[in-house]
């Protein structure tokens, strides 16, 4: 990150309001105030901050023309140093962007991930970092044609109490700052109440019957054709405005004769995703398929148990051409083409 302006608690003590912002409630009022030059909700940044610790310091910069922002606040406890409570950047580079991607998605596609809540444009990585996607129509488009988009990588330390509604009240008070700071002109989000985020790493599934999950997308699945219908579970990790995610569905110990086994269907937009499937490494998907989305590529997958009753790799393709049908369709799509 470059040009970096930082604030500290000691530095707030100087800035010529006397003994009033000497008190120690009033630092950490000031330097919250600030932080991220003044574009967080300060209600929701104290939420994140563990009852033992204060805020020591801020630090945020950038350079619009080279396309990042960012900014950091670090807090310490009465008997701990200092320890980064938020980290949020902001990237409108390809570079930049497609480092991101590798670092939630490093060798394989089927790394742990979570849905956010419908409407946001991101997802939830296997750090438990919130990564979102947006347009930037008034960035127009780069060299090789493809619209410009933000990305925002919001890191909420797990030090803190992250799994509460305040870490999405913050990301997205991020997110529409950095925007306009780069240009991207985005339409802003807004946070949803009373959400947090989901763990992808730790928490359970929750899973629904086929049929409660028609109007998502992975609704798709209730007419699918699986054997037993009623016997499988989904857990919905897509949402239309996503740039990846997936339908997980499992099906139990009574069906199977055994333990329970599944099916993983994950989807990725854009350009960043072609080296996911890419070369022959053992790391690439057996059953892809591919198209256009938006003007970039777009690409499907599927890894599944091996001994599922009735779905044998026929019948494994087939609903991988239907997941693929039905994402191209909700997001105007084109040129599915199902790999052999």
């Amino acid at each position: 990150m470059r040009r970096w302006v930082k604030v500290s608690v000691a530095a707030a003590a100087v800035l010529g309001l006397g003994g009033w912002i000497a008190q120690p409630y009033v630092h950490q009022w000031w330097v919250i105030r600030t932080a991220c030059d003044g574009t967080l909700p300060a209600g929701a940044v104290r939420d994140l901050i563990p009852e033992d610790a204060r805020v020591t310091g801020t630090e945020a910069g950038g350079v619009k023309a080279l396309g990042d922002y960012g900014c950091e606040v670090t807090v310490a406890g009465d008997h701990s140093a200092d320890w980064r409570l938020l980290s949020l950047y902001a990237y409108t580079q390809r570079d930049d962007q497609d480092r991101e991607f590798m670092s939630a998605f490093p060798e394989s596609g089927f790394d742990s991930q979570a849905a956010m809540p419908d409407g946001l444009p991101g997802f939830v990585s296997r750090f438990g970092t919130l990564e979102f996607l947006l347009p930037c129509p008034d960035l127009g488009k780069d060299a090789d044609g493809r619209q410009r988009k933000l990305l925002v990588h919001a890191g909420v330390s797990h030090s803190g109490s992250w799994r509460r509604p305040a870490s999405y009240e913050v990301a997205v008070s991020f997110v529409n700052s950095a925007s306009k700071r780069l240009g991207c002109g985005a339409e802003p989000l807004t946070a949803p109440e009373g959400v947090s985020p989901v763990d992808p790493a730790d928490d359970e599934p929750k899973t629904v019957p086929l049929a409660s999950a028609r109007d998502t997308a992975c609704g798709w699945l209730a007419g699918a054709g699986l054997p037993d219908p009623t016997h499988w579970k989904l857990d919905v990790q897509l949402t239309d405005a996503a740039p990846t995610g997936g339908c997980d569905v499992t099906i139990g110990d009574v069906a199977t004769n055994g333990g329970p086994e599944g099916m993983d269907f994950v989807a990725w937009f854009g350009d960043w995703s072609n080296r996911l499937v890419s070369g022959n490494d053992s790391e690439r998907p057996s059953l892809t398929a591919s198209a256009r989305c938006a003007g970039e590529a777009a690409h499907f997958a599927l890894d599944a148990s091996k001994d599922i009753p009735g779905v044998d790799r026929a019948k494994k393709r087939e609903l991988l051409r239907a997941f693929a049908a039905a994402q191209v369709e909700r997001r105007g799509c084109t040129g599915l083409e199902v790999d052999a």
